[in-house]
């Protein structure tokens, strides 16, 4: 590198006004007329011309090679700038290498003033191929760069000092023993870090070894693609596996080389059918059985145990028609278990010839002059010999269900039909009949000839009875051994008829006296079906006025109507009678429904009666002060009788028995109440009236509890009766007051008979009455 034999200098002209492209050109034809030697260039004639240029560089070529082992600092190139005619200059160098990773310090200038450019030691190009250099140039007394810097590219020349390397030095793969010949088997690539694109790097491929060393098959690898390729036919039964080195060399010089082991492991395929062991085989099976094995099939394979070139496969091929068996594969023994899903008749036929074949889960294939094939190869197959052993059967119904219409209403003793049950036996068994389900206990059957017999009336509407059917199960019983039963079903379709009449639903309605003339809605039912129930027709069943001028109905809804109040009732209860005919027109009875009217101090519900609340008025008073002077005057009366004398002139006889009484109630509408009305009857006479009415346990509730429109106390004339102490005493009532005709209360008389009793009668009497008056009135 000390002697620059072809020295090529490139002028590189930063900018130049003056200057003309002829310039230029005659510049560089002068610069390579120079010698390599010929550093004095700036002093020769040719030269002179580059006074007219500004701010040109000059270079030589950086030759470097990698892995150069010196000596070192080593001159690689020199570079002249023209600014050093006008000026003293310095020559500056920066970059990669330079003062900028890769590397620092590998270029350097020794001399700034004379642009020589040394590199200072071994450069690998694998890791560095190019540096990419700056230079300028620097006034020597100011440090003022003086013109542009120039960029320039220091490429590194590849020696082929690397071998092709595989990305690993062994590599184990798998391929199957029917691998197609024309599909590679595997691909190896090979890196060469060496300059791209050139002998150094270009790779050839070549086996060097195959274990074992066979005839066929044998292997092979492309020289430049690197794929490995296999001809003839593998067998794992001869060679399971297979060892190949592998050699990758480049075209440099020298030539560099490198190996990999590739292991190749041969997995079996279906190259061997099965075999069965038996061609023949006998079976016995009772009719009317099901279950596990009846039959095992054993078969050989001389392929690798549990793979899919060995696990078999079974198939009926024959006598399977009716599907009544099933072969299934052991997975450990690889046996065909041969079972019964569906129960074999004895009757229908005795005996039967299966014919069973068998394969691999993967398809055969074969090779045949080195190249393989999948020949259509029939698959191997048996006889097995079933032989049905006769049992005995069970009754089996015609049909297993039997339809039977009827209408409900049918009564018992009536014949519904006949279900029987026949022996399928070669010798028939008799068969006795039996009722196993009838949830309602409507029929019985006959035990000898199936007959079926209503014990109970039909009903439709019967919680039995399910969308009109009625489900009956009958068993049929042979005598056989052991005995068999078959089971029936009847299925009782029931038509339903018009043996119920429409119903209120409910026949009591409360309104408060808010909403009277809000419609009410009374709804019926009826448990028939249709065309026997709604919609349904209401009417009034009381053409009376009191009732035309009350009520009326309104619109219809098919199972309910409005119910319309024409004025404005008093508070109370009302009946209205009505009359609900179904669609066909017919209806049972008149219906009551009862209508309250009543206050609703929420607005919501009707205030209870007994909720009322109680207080002691004048009259209540007054009725306690008449009770005290009742018992006053009882007690001196008694008394008096026992302990009275002869000559006494006038003799009052106590009354003892019970007398009778007419108390009609009172409207509770009309505002009047029990205090009201008493202090005109609770004169001596009026006591004794109520005291008999007392007797009877029933006046002074009814006074206070009893409802009516026309309310009146009525009472009559005593008459005479002898007492015990031998008077006779006449008892006379007294009619109310006259205040109440407003109310129109109507006054009626009857002869009250008064009798004697004994004195404990009295006193218990008395005491009665005080109970009656606390509880009823207070």
């Amino acid at each position: 590198m000390g002697c620059l034999a072809a020295l090529l200098l490139l002028a590189v002209t930063a900018a130049s006004e003056t200057s003309s492209e002829k310039d230029s050109v005659s510049l560089i034809k002068t610069i390579h007329k120079t010698s390599s030697k010929g550093l004095d260039l700036y002093q020769s004639d040719n030269l002179r011309s580059l006074q007219r240029t500004k701010r040109s560089w000059i270079l030589t070529t950086f030759e470097l090679e990698e892995e150069d082992k010196g000596p070192f600092p080593k001159l690689v190139g020199e570079l002249f700038n023209n600014m050093s005619y006008s000026m003293s200059v310095k020559y500056l160098i920066s970059g990669p290498g330079v003062n900028e990773s890769p590397e620092f310090g590998l270029f350097s200038i020794e001399d700034n003033a004379n642009g020589h450019v040394y590199v200072h030691r071994t450069i690998d190009r694998e890791n560095t191929p190019y540096f990419k250099i700056r230079f300028d140039v620097a006034d020597t007394v100011t440090g003022k760069k003086v013109d542009k810097s120039l960029f320039f590219i220091i490429k590194i020349k590849d020696i082929n000092d690397n071998a092709p390397k595989f990305p690993k030095e062994e590599f184990n793969i798998a391929i199957k023993e029917n691998h197609d010949t024309d599909k590679p088997v595997f691909n190896l690539t090979a890196f060469d870090k060496d300059e791209k694109d050139t002998a150094n790097s270009r790779v050839t491929y070549s086996l060097t070894t195959q274990t074992p060393n066979l005839k066929e098959p044998r292997f092979n690898i492309h020289p430049t693609e690197g794929f490995i390729v296999i001809s003839g036919c593998l067998d794992h039964q001869t060679a399971s596996s297979f060892k190949l080195l592998i050699k990758a060399r480049d075209d440099g010089t020298p030539q560099m080389s490198s190996t990999a082991t590739v292991n190749i492991a041969v997995e079996d395929t279906n190259n061997h059918p099965p075999e069965f062991t038996k061609e023949n085989y006998q079976l016995q099976i009772e009719e009317g059985k099901v279950g596990p094995s009846m039959l095992r099939l054993q078969v050989e394979d001389q392929d690798s145990p549990n793979t899919p070139a060995w696990r078999a496969k079974y198939k009926i091929v024959k006598g399977n028609e009716k599907e009544q068996f099933i072969v299934e594969t052991n997975p450990e023994t690889n046996e065909g278990i041969l079972r019964v899903i569906k129960p074999l008749d004895y009757e229908g036929d005795s005996e039967k010839r299966l014919v069973i074949s068998v394969e691999n889960e993967e398809p055969l294939s074969s090779c045949h002059e080195g190249k393989l094939r999948s020949p259509p190869v029939a698959p191997m197959s048996a006889s097995v010999a079933v032989k049905v052993l006769d049992t005995n059967d069970a009754p089996e119904f015609h049909p297993p269900t039997l339809v039977l219409q009827k209408e409900e209403g049918v009564k018992p003793g009536t014949r519904l039909g006949k279900y029987s049950a026949v022996d399928p036996d070669v010798v028939p068994n008799n068969i006795k009949y039996t009722v196993f389900h009838d949830p309602a206990g409507w029929v019985t059957v006959d035990e000898n000839s199936g007959v079926i017999t209503a014990m109970k009336e039909l009903d439709w509407e019967s919680p039995y009875v399910n969308d009109s059917v009625y489900p009956i199960i009958v068993h049929a019983i042979d005598d056989g051994v052991p005995p068999q039963t078959g089971t029936g079903t009847i299925l009782l379709y029931l038509s339903d008829i018009n043996d119920h009449m429409p119903t209120l639903v409910t026949r009591f309605l409360e309104v408060c006296d808010k909403a009277r003339l809000t419609p009410l809605i009374i709804k019926a039912e009826d448990n028939d079906s249709d065309p026997y129930a709604s919609p349904f027709t209401f009417k009034l069943a009381d053409d009376s006025k009191s009732i035309k001028q009350n009520w009326r109905l309104g619109k219809s809804f098919g199972d309910s109507v409005e119910l319309l109040m024409l004025r404005n009732l008093p508070r109370g209860k009302y009946l209205v009678p009505l009359l609900i005919l179904d669609r066909q027109g017919l209806f049972s009875m008149k219906q009551n429904l009862s209508v309250r009217l009543c206050h609703c101090p929420d607005g919501h519900g009707c205030e209870e009666l007994n909720s009322m609340p109680l207080s002691l008025g004048g009259g209540a008073i007054a009725v306690i002060l008449a009770v005290l002077l009742l018992s006053l005057v009882v007690g001196c009366l008694l008394l008096w009788c026992y302990y009275g004398s002869e000559n006494r002139k006038r003799q009052v006889n106590f009354p003892f028995e019970e007398g009778n009484q007419t108390l009609i109630k009172y409207n509770e509408e009309s505002g009047n109440v029990l205090s009201q009305v008493m202090p005109d009857v609770l004169d001596y006479e009026s006591q004794l009236s109520t005291y008999a009415q007392v007797r009877k346990g029933k006046q002074m509730s009814e006074y206070v509890n009893g409802m009516a429109p026309s309310p009146s106390l009525t009472s009559s004339r005593g008459h005479y009766d002898q007492g015990r102490c031998g008077a006779s005493t006449m008892v006379q009532s007294r009619p109310l007051s006259d205040n109440h005709s407003s109310h129109g209360v109507q006054y009626s008389r009857r002869m009250e008979t008064l009798h004697r009793r004994p004195l404990p009668a009295t006193v218990e009497a008395v005491g009665e009455m005080l109970n009656q008056v606390g509880n009823g009135w207070f």
